[in-house]
C-alpha cells in the first residue's frame, strides 16, 4: 500500500516537472505511463486507507461509525484548509489537496454501506458523474486556476462549482475513485487469490475503458466530434486524445464523454484509470510478498505523502531548476526518500500527516466522550 501511494506520488511528481512532449512532439513516456493515472491511484489509495481506519468503527455501528463520519469530516476540512492555503503560491501544477477535501466530504455518507453499493456507486460515479458535469457546466460559473481562501470568500459559488463539477479532480465524477477504494479495502488483501484477482481485474477494466473509447471514436464519434467544434482538424482533435483539452471538455456534443483522454473526467477516462490503480495496486501487492524490502524506497515515502507532495508543491514555486527538470526530478525525488527513511526509523508519522490525524482524532474523540457507555464496552471488549 504504501509502496503505491509512494509510486503515485512520483508519479504526480513527474508530469508536473518533465516534459509532456519530445523533440519530435510525440508523447513521452512519462506522460503516457502517469498523466491521469498517478493522481487517480492516489485517489483509490485514499478509499482503501478509509477502509482500513474504519473497519472497526463499520463493524461496531452506532456511535462507532457516527465518530468515524464526524472523524472523516474533520480530515476533509484540514487537507480542503491546507490546499486553500498552499494555492496562494505560484507555481506551475494544478492542486489536488482542496479536491481531496471535498471527494473525503462527500466520501461520508459512504462509510458504513455494503460492499455491494460501494461498487455499485462506484459505477454510478463513473458513469453519471461525467454526465451531470457535462450537462450543467454551461449553467455554472467559469472555475479559476485553483481556489484559495479568498476564493471561499469573494466566489463561494465558484469554489463550490470548482470543487464539485467544473475543476481539473471534480470530486463528484473522482468519488468513483474513492468508493471503489473502500470496496477494495473490505477485501483480504494479504491473500495472494485477492491480489492476483485485483491486478487482473484491473487490467481487463483498462483495456476495456480504452478499446471501447477507441471503438466508438473508430465509428461515428470521431467525425461527431469534429462536426459539434468548426474549429477542429483532425490533427487538432487527435490532440485532445493523447493530451486532452487546453482548458475544458466541450460540451458541444454528448460524444465528447466517449474520449479517454488525460484528466477528460469521461467514463472512460475514469474507467480506464481506475482499472489501471487497481491493477497497480494488485502488482504492488504481490510484489511485496518476495521483496518487500526492496520497495523501501517508495513505502518510505509512501507513509509520508502529504508532507512531500506539499513540499514538492512549495519547491516549484520556488521557480528553482526549472530548466533542468530532469536534475530537479532526480533531486528531489532522492532528497524525499532519504528523509523518509531516516523519519521511519525515528518511528515518526509526517508532520502534516501528524497534523491532520490530530484533528481527526479530535472529532471522533468528542463524539465518544459523549456516549460514555459506547467507551465502557469499548474497553469491556
Amino acid at each position: 500500500m504504501d509502496a503505491a501511494r509512494g509510486l503515485a506520488l512520483f508519479g504526480m511528481m513527474a508530469i508536473h516537472v518533465l516534459p509532456a512532449a519530445d523533440e519530435d512532439v510525440e508523447p513521452t513516456l512519462t506522460w503516457l505511463l502517469f498523466a491521469g493515472k498517478a493522481a487517480a491511484l492516489f485517489a483509490l489509495l485514499a478509499g482503501v486507507t478509509l477502509a482500513f481506519t474504519t473497519r472497526k468503527a463499520r463493524t461496531e455501528g452506532g456511535h462507532f461509525l457516527a465518530a468515524a463520519r464526524w472523524s472523516l469530516a474533520a480530515r476533509a476540512g484540514l487537507v480542503t484548509a491546507l490546499g486553500l492555503a498552499i494555492a496562494y503560491v505560484d507555481m506551475d501544477a494544478f492542486i489536488i489537496l482542496a479536491y481531496y477535501g471535498a471527494m473525503f466530504l462527500l466520501a461520508v455518507p459512504l462509510l458504513g454501506v455494503s460492499t455491494r453499493t460501494l461498487l455499485i456507486a462506484a459505477a454510478g460515479f463513473a458513469l453519471l458523474g461525467p454526465a451531470l458535469m457535462q450537462g450543467l457546466r454551461d449553467y455554472l460559473p467559469a472555475p479559476g486556476y485553483d481556489p484559495t481562501f479568498s476564493t471561499v470568500v469573494t466566489e463561494p459559488g465558484v469554489l463550490a462549482s470548482q470543487l464539485l463539477l467544473t475543476g481539473t479532480y471534480p470530486a463528484i465524477p473522482w468519488l468513483a475513485y474513492i468508493a471503489a477504494g473502500l470496496a477494495i479495502g473490505r477485501m483480504s488483501l494479504d491473500r495472494t487469490r485477492v491480489q492476483l484477482v485485483l491486478l487482473g481485474s484491473g487490467a481487463a477494466l483498462a483495456a476495456a475503458a480504452w478499446f471501447g473509447s477507441r471503438l466508438l471514436l473508430a465509428g461515428p464519434g470521431f467525425d461527431r466530434l469534429l462536426a459539434s467544434e468548426p474549429y477542429l482538424g483532425s490533427d487538432d482533435l487527435q490532440g485532445i486524445l493523447v493530451w486532452g483539452t487546453d482548458g475544458y471538455l466541450p460540451t458541444s456534443s454528448w460524444w465528447w464523454l466517449s474520449i479517454a483522454a488525460p484528466h477528460s473526467t469521461t467514463p472512460f477516462d475514469l474507467l480506464h484509470t481506475m482499472g489501471v490503480a487497481t491493477g497497480v495496486l494488485g502488482a504492488m501487492l504481490l510484489v511485496a510478498r518476495f521483496a518487500g524490502k526492496a520497495l523501501l524506497l517508495l513505502s518510505a515515502p509512501g507513509r509520508m505523502t502529504l508532507t512531500l507532495y506539499c513540499t514538492h508543491l512549495l519547491f516549484l514555486g520556488t521557480g528553482a531548476l526549472a530548466d533542468l527538470p530532469e536534475f530537479s526530478l532526480w533531486l528531489q525525488i532522492i532528497a524525499f526518500v532519504i528523509f523518509a527513511v531516516i523519519w521511519q526509523r525515528a518511528g515518526k508519522q509526517g508532520p502534516l500527516e501528524k497534523l491532520v490525524s490530530r484533528g481527526a482524532a479530535s472529532a471522533r474523540d468528542s463524539v465518544l466522550r459523549r456516549h460514555p457507555d459506547t467507551r465502557s464496552a469499548k474497553r469491556g471488549r
